[in-house]
């Protein structure tokens, strides 16, 4: 009895210590290591074999004065896509921007800009989804409803690459989506750009499937 009662408190320590040290201590070194640090995130939510990191107490105390974002993700609004889930990441370690679409309008460029030039984040992910609401509606063309236009406006230059005639268009249309976007991110002046070109951001795109949960890279 004398030795379960000394041994429970040491399985309890062993049994948290994954949860505490599971959320980056500090700034990642480059947008290669963060990138490692997401996909790394997305296996474990594949594996549904959670860190669930930095969610209680301890943590908002070590982010409350200050924030250290491993990297900023551009997403889709829609409710399926979150981000801190799909990577497996916890309060602090992700600098989200969600609008329908993922585009890159001047307000979202803004809070881009602030989260590299402020936060020093290193890496820029453009996460789009399959079955996308709002680059379906912009392939369907004509007239959106009240501010949707501003969104379809946004989205519409990305797919005028896109072949409609074959294959699955829609999943076309969303990963020339995020390559549209990838590349209005690359040449964004002056700092976006002029990051990239000191070697000190990387700019990527994925694609999220929302059957498997699997985020894929997408070529350039």
């Amino acid at each position: 009895m004398k030795l379960v009662k000394t041994l429970l408190p040491l399985f309890t320590v062993l049994s948290l210590a994954p949860i505490a040290s599971a959320a980056p201590s500090g700034p990642v070194s480059s947008g290669d290591e963060a990138l490692t640090i997401l996909m790394a995130g997305n296996k474990r939510y594949l594996t549904e074999t959670f860190r669930h990191s930095g969610h209680g107490t301890q943590r908002r105390g070590e982010i409350a004065k200050v924030q250290h974002p491993v990297a900023l993700v551009l997403g889709c609004a829609d409710s399926r896509v979150p981000p801190e889930l799909v990577f497996d990441q916890g309060l602090g370690d992700l600098f989200t921007v969600r609008v329908a679409g993922n585009v890159a309008d001047a307000s979202v460029l803004g809070s881009i800009e602030y989260a590299v030039g402020h936060l020093d984040v290193p890496l820029v992910m453009v996460l789009g989804h399959e079955h996308c609401g709002m680059v379906e509606a912009t392939l369907k063309g004509g007239q959106a409803e009240g501010h949707l236009q501003h969104l379809a406006e946004a989205i519409r230059p990305a797919l005028v690459s896109v072949d409609k005639r074959t294959g699955d268009v829609l999943d076309a249309a969303v990963r020339a989506n995020v390559r549209y976007v990838v590349q209005q991110l690359k040449v964004s002046k002056p700092l976006l750009a002029d990051r990239i070109k000191a070697g000190k951001l990387k700019v990527v795109g994925a694609r999220y499937d929302l059957d498997t949960g699997e985020v894929e890279l997408l070529s350039p």
